[in-house]
This record gives C-alpha cells, structure tokens and sequence, in this order.
C-alpha cells in the first residue's frame, strides 16, 4: 500500500523523490494484474501507470482516495478519461518528453526502408555476398515523405526528414491551415488522397479515434507509391494488420515499421508473423535512455505539484 501507486517502469531518481515525500509503492508488474492492483490502489492518493494498465471505472471505485493520475506517455487510450472526469482525478500525460525519440526512430525507420540492406547480416555471416541485390537501395535525399498528423511529433519528423534532403508533405484535417506549424517547417498541407499518391513513405502520428481507426486499410494501400514505405509509431489500430501484411506480401509495398500493434504483445496468430520486408518493434520508439529520463522526472514532478495543491 502507498500514497503513490506506480505499476510500470519509471525511472529510480524519479521513484525515490516521490518517495521522500509521500509513501511510494513501486511494482512495474502491477499494470498486468489487474486483481493485485485493485488492492493496491485502495488508500492511493496518486497513480502513475504507462500504457498497459487499464484504468477503468472499477480500478477508479476502488481507490476512492485518488486525486491524480500521472501517465508515462502521451497517449490517454488506456485511461477512461469520462470517468477520471466524473471522479474528479486530474490526469497528467508526459506531453513533448518524448517526441525527439518518436521522431528519431520515425526518420530512421524511414531510411532504413529505403536502403532496404540492413537486414541481411545473417545472410553474409553465412558466407553469401547479395551484393548485386543489395546495391538497388535509395537515397532520402530528393524523395516526399508524407506525415499523417502534423502535431508536435509530425513536426519533428518533418525538421528531421528535412535535413536528409526530403520532400515534405503533411496531412493534418485538425490543424488549422494558417498555422505557423506549416511555415515554420516548409511543409505542404495536402489532402490525404494527394499525401497517399505522392509519397515514397508515409509516417503515421495520430491518435486513435474513431476517424483514424483501420484508416490505413487495404484500400488505402493499394494507392501507394509502389514500393513505398510505411513507418506506424502511433497506435496499432490505425492500421489494419491483415491489409498490410497482403500487401507486403504481394510485393506492393516497399516494406513497413510498426511498433504499436491492434493487441500488444503480438498475438501468435498475428497475420504479420512472416510477412516480407517488415520490421516490427515492441513499443519502443519513445523509450530511450534519455527519454525516460525526461518522462520520469517530468511526471513526478507534476504529481508532486498536484498532490500539494489538494
């Protein structure tokens, strides 16, 4: 039992200064049992939680004491926020701390697409030289990347995509057309079916909602660039799994990066086990060194300032 309940990894510097104020319950196993953590959140007044604890109604009702709610991300699709409303629990998302690494695993992920040479090692460490095939790669430098959302992360993507010498074009139906975001980083606003057409790899950086669920389906795919490359760090049900594996495996598609799935972990009948030229990642493109520092230190900082203010 703790004042501050924290059920995934947060970083030990942050742990211990919420601890020197408040009773700190630390167990990065909570998140996935939900019995164990029902009852440990009975007397908490904080909740500190990443993305795979579910924070409904029933684990709210049995912490009655909860007055707020710290998310190590950005993303609230695990968090009922109607009824953290209804119960009048502040709920704090680590907004901007990890954006550079989002962005940096997007453009990276790009390149390596394009190269399409890094995943044959094994290959040559066996003894085979698939230089000639190997040697088919393209540059970043003169191809359009195409963002889907041009928020904070869709902007960075663009800066970085920019100084690989990349075209960038953005599709973003929330962000108002007048605003500095577009100038400032020498991006086009198109319309999606313009962004689809054009580009030779498209990144996703949207929330998922009822617009954007299974909004990359089979017939968005179909009008792609042929061997254009797809890079999804967003949310997994954006994207419509058993689609985008036919593609991959009808050759349509240059390859894919995801690193957020419809179920996490990846179910063992998932449609993408085996499916050609595609990198998968477990939810990590925000997770770095310095990015979990950066999203530590931020939250605790806010849960400390909220629970002051109660």
């Amino acid at each position: 039992m703790g004042q501050i309940v924290i059920t995934e990894y947060m970083e030990a510097a942050a742990i211990e200064r919420l601890n020197a104020a408040y009773t700190t319950l630390y167990d990065p196993d909570l998140g996935t049992a939900p019995d164990r953590l029902r009852a440990a959140v009975a007397g908490a007044r904080a909740l500190i939680v990443r993305n795979r604890t579910q924070v409904d109604d029933a684990l709210l009702a049995a912490a009655p004491g909860l007055k707020v709610l710290g998310r190590l991300g950005v993303g609230l699709y695990n968090i009922d926020l109607e009824a953290c409303r209804i119960r009048q629990v502040e709920v704090i998302p680590a907004a901007g701390a990890n954006a550079d690494s989002v962005a940096e695993y997007t453009v990276l992920s790009v390149g390596m697409l394009l190269r399409g040479v890094f995943q044959d090692s094994a290959t040559i460490a066996a003894g085979q030289w698939p230089r000639e095939r190997l040697s088919g790669g393209r540059e970043m430098g003169g191809k359009t990347l195409g963002i889907l959302g041009f928020g904070d992360i869709g902007r960075r993507v663009a800066r970085l995509a920019r100084a690989f010498g990349m075209r960038v074009i953005a599709h973003d139906p929330v962000l108002p057309i007048d605003h500095s975001g577009w100038a400032e980083n020498a991006t086009k606003s198109v319309t999606l079916d313009e962004l689809v057409a054009r580009s030779d790899a498209i990144t996703l950086h949207v929330p998922l909602e009822a617009t954007t669920r299974s909004l990359v389906d089979a017939t968005l795919l179909a009008a792609m660039k042929p061997g254009a490359v797809l890079v999804n760090a967003s949310r997994g049900g954006v994207v419509v799994e058993a689609d985008l594996a036919a593609a991959l495996r009808a050759g349509q598609l240059g390859g894919a990066v995801l690193d957020v799935f419809e179920v996490e972990p990846l179910p063992a009948d998932s449609p993408l086990i085996g499916a050609p030229n595609l990198v998968l990642t477990p939810h990590i493109a925000g997770a770095t060194r310095e990015s979990n520092l950066r999203v530590s230190s931020l939250i605790a900082a806010r849960v400390l300032v909220a629970l002051a203010m109660d």
